[in-house]
């Protein structure tokens, strides 16, 4: 790829002599603002006419009001259309400009991961796709890759333990007894035999399972004529699984690697429903409701959804849409590159098709009409706060903070994050507790709120000076930075009059000022609806449980509440998992792996002595003794016995 960047500085952007200098070469466009935020990428297979016919023809409202605004505009040439394509999800998804339609969706995407390594696992994966391995999916649901996941093991008999305990078995576990796991931890399967069955299994979830069951039945013949019948039973038994499995679902008649999508719209507000089959099987439906920026069009809001969900997941072989889009034939190029094989993309279908489809956008209006009546109801209680808290407008956006320890161990803050439509969990925050005495709660809320707040109070700092700076790297970073400075509306503390005190005096201490501080304490029997809500001015308030604002205030503490327990629970679990080899000065993963692998185990390796451990690859007398010293808690100056 190659770049061409021009700039026109001021609000009079000639967007006429701007496209008469532009390559009719294919490539993607940025518009930018005065203030040089952006408003809008875009891609073109002409830049010259795409650019030129913003500003040569009568444009949509949101279009000509989006053009009133340009100040200077980009381009970035590329080779092909598909390339321009590509080039544009990536911007939109890493800058995520004004007016583009923004695929929002907060939540992990669940994979069946197999392993790569001597003995491969079969398990469940969310999150980034870090484990070497092979990846299966996205599926839709959590119960839809458990439901896959549940047959695999029923049928290949792989095993699914973590790392942990698999090197650690001396006798096969309760999944080989009940038949679901061939035990490899402790040798009853060969490792040719075990390779094997993982190729098979990775032929299943490759939706090949027509030549896998033709490969068995083959194999089973074979066993028949040289009258090994136990092993011929076994395979038949595969094969019948396998089959039962077929017949579960299919679509024509033929095991169909298949997505079926429509859209829903109402104004402003939109949901694409996806519906799954993979292998046949149908695997359930996901609704997603993108970020419109003022787009009314379904077209452009599918086309959007489309480009960007299928640039992150692997397209299947066919995706049914309920109503064509802008640039299909492009898109069905770009989605097979990415797939290294052909990917269609059909609009108009019959049979069975056709009735996935009315199913899909049927439930596309549902989950529409479900979404609108929940923010609906949303806004009815953060209104009832505002009149509950005597606050002159409507809470944009809600922070509150919760601290979670067990008797002082692994004391983590969170911070959760909600706006008018509900949780932001992207600005979700946790903060490792450090240097207070264990179980002091009032320290810990005390360094959660100094940490985020003065952050926030130097971002503020950072985005004033913008307007001094030269617009070098600097400004860039503050830019970045600027987001931090946003201040809650009203700020939450989880707890009572103490909790309260410390937020004060870390807001008075930083001048931070406009934010309204809300205790909220527990009742006696801690039983909802029972919570007292503590102001900065002495007051008490008791709305009851049937009070919206209070409603609003349980949710977005339980919200904190739940995601403080899950980072402590992390982190304790950490703690105790970590070894203490980690500790010792001079002691990297090489040689932690050779005195573990030398004795066994840290247990083993405790009990040795310090002749025993200098014996070791890499490890020197001198620190053989270090090691020993620390794993008994001996002070090196003391001597050594």
């Amino acid at each position: 790829m190659s770049g061409n960047d021009a700039t026109t500085t001021g609000p009079a952007f000639d967007g006429r002599a701007y496209a008469r200098d532009l390559t009719p070469a294919p490539g993607v466009y940025r518009m930018y603002a005065a203030d040089d935020s952006l408003l809008y990428v875009g891609k073109a297979a002409s830049l010259k006419k795409r650019v030129a016919s913003y500003f040569t023809k009568a444009l949509p409202t949101r279009t000509a009001l989006m053009v009133s605004q340009i100040a200077r505009m980009d381009v970035t040439v590329t080779r092909t259309p598909v390339e321009a394509l590509l080039l544009e999800n990536q911007l939109i998804k890493s800058l995520r400009p004004r007016y583009n339609v923004l695929l929002r969706d907060d939540k992990s995407y669940p994979f069946v991961v197999l392993t790569r390594e001597a003995w491969p696992r079969i398990a469940v994966h969310r999150g980034p796709r870090s484990l070497p391995g092979r990846y299966f999916g996205p599926y839709p649901s959590g119960l839809a890759v458990r439901e896959t996941l549940n047959l695999m093991q029923k049928i290949f008999r792989l095993r699914s333990c973590e790392d942990s305990v698999f090197r650690n078995r001396s006798r096969p576990c309760l999944q080989h007894q009940i038949d679901r796991c061939s035990a490899p931890c402790v040798g009853l399967v060969q490792a040719r035999d075990y390779a094997d069955t993982v190729r098979q299994a990775t032929m299943l979830l490759d939706g090949r399972s027509d030549d896998l069951t033709a490969e068995l039945t083959a194999s089973m013949e074979q066993a028949s004529e040289r009258l090994d019948f136990e092993d011929a039973a076994r395979l038949r038994d595969l094969v019948a699984s396998i089959r039962k499995l077929q017949s579960r679902q299919y679509v024509d008649g033929s095991a169909a690697d298949l997505d079926v999508l429509a859209v829903a719209m109402k104004g402003a507000q939109a949901c694409v429903l996806l519906l799954m089959f993979r292998d046949g099987r149908n695997l359930g439906t996901r609704s997603f409701f993108p970020k419109t920026n003022g787009e009314d069009s379904a077209e452009e809001v599918l086309g959007a959804f489309v480009s960007q969900y299928y640039a992150e997941q692997t397209p299947p072989r066919e995706i049914v849409l309920d109503r064509d889009i802008p640039e299909r034939e492009l898109i069905e190029d770009a989605l097979g590159l990415s797939a290294g094989r052909k990917v269609q993309i059909k609009t108009s279908v019959r049979g069975e098709r056709a009735g996935y489809l009315d199913l899909v956008r049927r439930n596309a209006e549902m989950s529409l009409a479900t979404e609108l009546g929940s923010n609906a109801a949303q806004r009815a209680r953060a209104e009832a706060l505002r009149d509950m808290l005597g606050l002159g407008e409507v809470p944009q956006r809600i922070e509150c903070f919760d601290i979670s320890h067990t008797m002082g161990e692994a004391t983590v803050a969170s911070c959760v994050v909600f706006d008018a439509d509900g949780a932001v969990r992207s600005q979700y925050r946790r903060y490792n507790i450090e240097g207070i005495e264990p179980g002091d709660d009032y320290a810990a809320m005390h360094q959660a709120l100094e940490r985020r707040f003065r952050r926030a109070v130097e971002a503020r700092a950072d985005a004033e000076g913008l307007d001094g700076s030269d617009g070098g790297e600097g400004s860039e970073r503050a830019r970045a930075r600027a987001g931090a400075g946003v201040l809650p509306d009203v700020l939450l503390i989880d707890g009572g009059a103490g909790q309260v005190a410390q937020a004060q005096a870390v807001l008075a201490d930083l001048g931070v000022t406009g934010v309204m501080i809300v205790g909220v304490a527990k009742g006696e029997a801690r039983r909802a609806g029972d919570e007292t809500l503590l102001l900065p001015d002495g007051r008490e308030l008791h709305p009851g449980a049937a009070s919206p604002g209070l409603q609003l205030v349980q949710q977005v503490r339980d919200e904190a509440h739940r995601f403080a327990i899950t980072g402590h629970r992390g982190r304790r679990q950490k703690a105790r998992t970590t070894s203490k080899l980690e500790d010792i000065p001079g002691i990297g993963p090489r040689r932690r792996a050779n005195l573990l692998r030398h004795f066994g185990g840290l247990g083993g390796l405790k009990a040795a002595g310090i002749e025993d451990i200098a014996r070791v690859e890499g490890i020197n007398a001198a620190l053989a003794e270090r090691i020993y010293a620390s794993l008994h808690g001996i002070d090196t100056q003391q001597g050594l016995p």
